[in-house]
Formats: structure tokens, C-alpha cells, sequence
């Protein structure tokens, strides 16, 4: 069990909730979370928002019974924390121009991305491109992961987005959205290579239940242990 650290709400049911955890997560990773005995039966996968090694933050939005549940949590109280899990997002040390692109809690993951890949390649441009359908949440803290931070309120966050001019792209969010992006970046003849976290239901989050699976050019694959992150040609480029 971990001990809340902070759990506050930003707004339009969005949240951002801290706990004492000593962890590796990497960027693009999630953990199964869970605050209850019996009922909800499911832990809930969230992505990881940050982490220092000795304190993890998620951001979620309240969407059902189980965030509702989080989003009663206070400080001093204690979460279970199964994770990390999953294969994040890849290191791209030979990359000098990375897009991010989110819409809605998917921009959760993006955070964490942007700040690694500034210490991992100081001289690479990170720019950042996040979707609301409400208010903005964090615009601070990712405007200080990034060289430039592109918010769309109401609109389609692939509108503002020129995928020539980058050398890799990474976005997490509806699946409709990161397929958009996708076509836009084969039409574009872009030759970035695309990622996308997938956010499939998840049961048992280390690939036993099958529950997450997807269909691949490789086959059906299982989100939460060959993803969550996969080359967007790989789940798009297959119709």
C-alpha cells in the first residue's frame, strides 16, 4: 500500500493524485490502481504523470465508479500501486524534433515524456500539443516540459500539427484521434515514425486475461504487456 500524498482536483473531473511509491517507471508506463476490497472486482490502469523514484503522480479524469472512489481519496490515506507496467515510450537519442500530441486524459503520459527525452537529448526540440474539450488542466507544468506547448480548446488537436516537421511523433488519446494522425502523417509522406499509447480496458494489466488485446499487423496483441505503445502503423496501416 502507498500513502497519498495529494489528490487535488483541477477541474472538469480531472485529477492529480501523488503517493510515496519507490519505483522505476518509465516514461509511456501505467499502473493498475485500486482503493477498495471487493467491489468494483477491477483495478483501474493509469497512466504515470511523473515520477522521481520515490513518488509516482497520476492523472485521471472521474468516468466512472472506480474514479469516483479515487477522486474521494485524502492525503494520509493509503492506494494500492501494482506496477509499473507495460513498454513505454522508446528512447530516441538520434531525434532532434519530437511531437507530443494528447487529447483528454490521454495527454497524462505526455508529462513524463517530455521531460525525459529533454534529459536524455538536451539539444532535441520537444514540442507539445494537448486537446480539451473543457478547460485546459496543467498547461503550467507542460509548458515547462516543453519548447513549445500548442493547446486546442473545442477543436481537433491534429489540426495544428505539420508532421513534416518533426522527426518523431508520439500521441496518446481516443482512438479516433491518434487514427487521424496517423492518416495525416501518411498523406503528409512524413518520414516520422508515429507512436500511439493505446488506452484498451484493461482486467489484470500483466497480460493474462486477454482482455486488452488488439488487432495488429503482427496479429492480435495484448496492450497492457506488448504495449501500451505501439508504431501507430502497426494498429492504423492494417485496413
Amino acid at each position: 500500500m502507498a500513502k497519498i500524498l495529494e489528490n487535488k482536483a483541477l477541474g472538469e473531473g480531472f485529477y492529480l493524485l501523488a503517493a510515496e511509491e519507490k519505483n522505476r517507471a518509465q516514461k509511456g508506463q501505467f499502473y493498475m490502481l485500486r482503493a477498495w476490497e471487493h467491489y468494483p472486482v477491477l483495478s483501474r490502469p493509469i497512466s504515470v504523470y511523473d515520477a522521481d523514484g520515490e513518488t509516482v503522480r497520476f492523472l485521471y479524469k472521474v468516468v466512472g465508479q472506480g474514479t469516483e472512489i479515487f477522486a474521494s481519496l485524502r492525503a494520509g490515506e493509503e492506494i494500492a500501486l501494482d506496477g509499473p507496467h507495460g513498454n513505454g515510450f522508446p528512447k530516441l537519442p538520434d531525434k532532434k524534433r519530437i511531437a507530443l500530441v494528447g487529447g483528454g486524459v490521454g495527454i497524462a503520459p505526455l508529462y513524463l515524456a517530455g521531460k525525459s527525452y529533454k534529459k536524455e537529448n538536451p539539444v532535441c526540440t520537444v514540442d507539445i500539443y494537448l486537446g480539451f474539450s473543457g478547460q485546459p488542466v496543467l498547461t503550467d507544468e507542460f509548458e515547462a516540459a516543453a519548447d513549445h506547448l500548442s493547446v486546442n480548446v473545442g477543436g481537433f488537436v491534429t489540426d495544428d500539427i505539420d508532421p513534416c516537421a518533426y522527426d518523431a511523433i508520439l500521441a496518446c488519446g481516443p482512438t479516433i484521434m491518434m487514427k487521424v494522425l496517423y492518416e495525416k502523417c501518411v498523406k503528409t509522406g512524413t518520414d516520422a515514425p508515429l507512436y500511439v499509447s493505446m488506452e484498451n480496458r484493461m482486467a489484470c494489466g500483466i497480460g493474462a486475461c486477454l482482455v486488452c488485446t488488439c488487432k495488429t499487423a503482427h496479429g492480435r496483441k495484448k496492450v497492457c504487456k506488448d504495449g501500451p505503445v505501439f508504431l501507430g502503423s502497426e494498429v492504423f496501416g492494417i485496413e
